[in-house]
């Protein structure tokens, strides 16, 4: 996923050149944002989403409740709404919904999107698959920060520091690092003898090196044009240009590291920064500071290959490094079908409520 940093920081920067707007009454202040309060009527399209399809991730919030949620999410439990009308219904009968603002009133920011990748892999190296997957190294917490993506693969020391901590090898660079920047991932891994079985990576550290986009180095160098560097367009620059494939993985310093899970339901995502599996369409990334995990939103935007609206019911159950701000979240497509493309292509305008209990 293309983390677009710098819209964030020129939103950041002409919002403290304005004096803040004075909040109106009944307006709840976090860290990085401010709720105000808003009717039902003023979420668009709010008669029209398929709620109940929301509930299962709601009811997986409930497996870790703030305490603002614990009696609610106990009721929820216990008397599950039967059909769209009911859940409407109920979280009417809850919950409040309040416009999601940065301190400075500002009302649209931004949404991308993120998946789950699936790749192929070997367990040992071979052929093409030579990238190497790993989990953390003994020395991760005594080295802040850690080695720099180009170190790793270039110092002897670095690389030592990691023998034997291999996972997996895939065949692709690019397939490592989009698993890194997504943070997990699944893997169709070949076994040595043979069998071919599905894994999952799930985020098990950093480097504490600082993340560069990729896309935007691109652009940078005057390889892409801005707006055009979505993942297919990255792509399609590496198979042109083989011998630049390093230098373009090396501006991005940041590394990540997996520990491997099994997956024993293929029907639910990778855990998220709350804890709970991820549901394609109804999760979102967002920063904890404006919006804690477990906040159901309803969002307003659209999808990027269609230009249809996006208005639907969420759960704010993950988060991500460059994911700041109040009106910023990140859209989990899922793992199948076009979840890739679409997620590799959004950059969409975003408004954001949360539906808070009474």
């Amino acid at each position: 996923m293309i983390r677009w940093l710098v819209v964030v920081l020129f939103a950041t920067l002409a919002a403290c050149t304005t004096t803040p707007k004075k909040p109106p009454a009944g307006t709840v202040i976090r860290e990085q944002a401010r709720w105000v309060p808003a009717k039902w009527d003023e979420l668009p399209g709010w008669n029209d989403d398929r709620v109940q399809q929301a509930w299962p991730a709601l009811l997986r919030s409930c497996q870790r409740p703030s305490p603002e949620w614990t009696a609610l999410c106990a009721r929820a439990e216990r008397s599950p709404p039967r059909n769209d009308g009911e859940v409407r219904a109920w979280l009417t009968q809850n919950l409040r919904p309040y416009r999601v603002e940065s301190l400075h009133g500002v009302t649209q920011g931004l949404i991308t999107g993120y998946y789950e990748p699936t790749i192929a892999a070997r367990r040992k190296p071979g052929g093409a698959f030579r990238v190497a997957l790993y989990s953390p190294p003994p020395d991760l917490a005594m080295r802040k920060p850690y080695w720099t993506r180009r170190e790793i693969d270039t110092v002897p020391a670095a690389k030592a520091s990691l023998r034997g901590r291999e996972i997996a090898y895939v065949a692709d660079p690019l397939d490592a690092l989009v698993l890194q920047i997504q943070g997990s991932g699944r893997l169709h891994v070949t076994e040595p003898d043979g069998r071919v079985r599905t894994t999952r990576l799930a985020y098990a550290g950093n480097n504490e090196q600082p993340y560069q986009s990729v896309g935007r180095w691109l652009i940078d160098q005057g390889e892409l044009q801005p707006g055009q560097a979505s993942w297919p367009a990255i792509r399609d620059w590496a198979r042109r240009n083989p011998g630049r494939v390093d230098e373009l993985l090396w501006s991005n310093p940041r590394y990540v590291f997996f520990r491997e899970e099994a997956v024993t339901d293929p029907t639910l995502g990778p855990r998220g920064a709350q804890g709970v599996p991820l549901t394609p369409g109804r999760s979102i990334a967002v920063d904890p500071r404006a919006m804690p995990y477990g906040t159901p939103a309803w969002i307003e935007t659209t999808e990027p290959s269609s230009g249809r609206p996006l208005r639907r019911l969420v759960l704010a159950q993950d988060t991500g490094s460059a994911i700041l701000g109040a009106v910023r979240a990140d859209y989990f497509w899922g793992w199948d079908g076009s979840a890739a493309d679409e997620a590799g292509r959004m950059k969409q305008p975003l408004r954001i409520w949360v539906l808070w209990p009474l």
